[in-house]
């Protein structure tokens, strides 16, 4: 899976606390590693499928991200953890919600955004923020894999279309086929009935990104829905899903360069508040 370390990380080995963000998913585990000097760089992130066994997942992603960057676990000041698995986590020093850190990691790398869309692999979230940059409200759909990563992967097996294609497929469409099912069983069942009956596989694989555009749309409008709209999670890789939800709000979205990490970034900082926390309490326990 993918993993980076910036160029510049030895500037920031050198002269920054060292803290941590792990981000247990459904279908993939991020983690990432970050300097906190004031400006919050990141040093490199890694992702991996999740499996079966989150706590094995847990251990296998920060190993290899502490091994990327030359690092000891009893280097990093402070590791929180989130999303589904985040109680696997045993060197965690601490338990965040995702909604918490996809806010936190979206507004940090979006300033102006009050909005944010997370699809991730079975659940989807609309998080509204306030003019601070604070959670609102939010809606959470994680009752069903409609209109989530797995459902897009579900579609892909029908279509006999790999996951990363399937986006740019949907864009090469001369029309719309409509599947009407939000279940991902009756909708699997759908589209190979289309394909029984000579439909194109662009026009379905359209077809099936409006369902899911609808879907959070939906979502969006339960919600005090405000633009500057950040995309977060592995469906925002999607350039179909992207587009069918751009023409339903009728609004672009904002795209991080990669934005399955968002989460883990939220949960780094927020080990980043902490140890600023400790340290101003030690400041202000040696003030006579």
């Amino acid at each position: 899976m993918k993993a980076r370390l910036l160029e510049d990380y030895l500037e920031i080995l050198e002269n920054s606390p060292l803290v941590a963000g792990i981000d247990l998913g459904s279908l993939t585990t991020k983690a990432l590693i970050m300097g906190w000097n004031g400006s919050h760089k990141i040093i490199c992130y890694h992702i991996i499928r999740s499996g079966s066994i989150y706590r094995t997942a847990a251990n296998k992603v920060m190993d290899e991200s502490l091994k990327m960057a030359g690092l000891r676990m009893e280097d990093l000041r402070c590791i929180i953890s989130t999303g589904y698995g985040r109680a696997s986590a045993s060197y965690s020093n601490g338990e965040v919600t995702e909604i918490t850190c996809h806010a936190l990691g979206a507004r940090k790398l979006f300033p102006d955004a009050h909005t944010v869309i997370d699809i991730g692999g079975q659940d989807s979230k609309v998080i509204c923020l306030n003019t601070m940059g604070q959670i609102g409200s939010f809606v959470m759909n994680d009752k069903c894999a409609a209109g989530t990563g797995r459902f897009i992967e579900v579609m892909c097996a029908a279509l006999e279309t790999k996951l990363e294609e399937i986006g740019e497929l949907s864009l090469k469409a001369q029309e719309e086929i409509e599947v009407s099912s939000v279940c991902t069983v009756f909708a699997e069942s759908e589209v190979i009935s289309l394909l029984a009956r000579g439909c194109h596989k662009a026009d379905i694989a359209a077809g099936i990104h409006a369902a899911i555009a609808r879907r959070i749309t939906n979502m969006v409008e339960k919600n005090r829905f405000k633009e500057r709209v950040v995309m977060t999670g592995g469906v925002a890789k999607n350039i179909g899903v992207v587009r069918a939800l751009e023409k339903k709000l009728g609004t672009s979205l904002l795209i991080p360069e990669e934005p399955q990490i968002v989460g883990a970034l939220g949960a780094a900082l927020v080990a980043a508040e902490r140890v600023k926390q400790a340290e101003n309490g030690k400041s202000r326990r040696r003030d006579p």
